[in-house]
């Protein structure tokens, strides 16, 4: 599966994501969102920081 993918142009950085699946989410260094790589996306905490994301800001593509 691969990765999600995050539209910061509407992100609010309200670190939901972060909060539900902090080994696939993290804040980074310049106070955005990144996804890290992972071998496999499929984990149940990924798909429900993206449908808990307020602002519907990521996707899987």
């Amino acid at each position: 599966m691969t990765p999600p993918v995050i539209d910061m142009s509407c992100c609010v950085l309200c670190e939901i994501c972060v909060d539900l699946a902090p080994h696939a989410f993290k804040i980074n260094d310049a106070g955005y969102v990144d996804v890290l790589s992972l071998d496999d996306y499929s984990d149940e905490d990924i798909y429900e920081a993206v449908k808990n994301c307020p602002r519907h800001c990521i996707t899987f593509e």
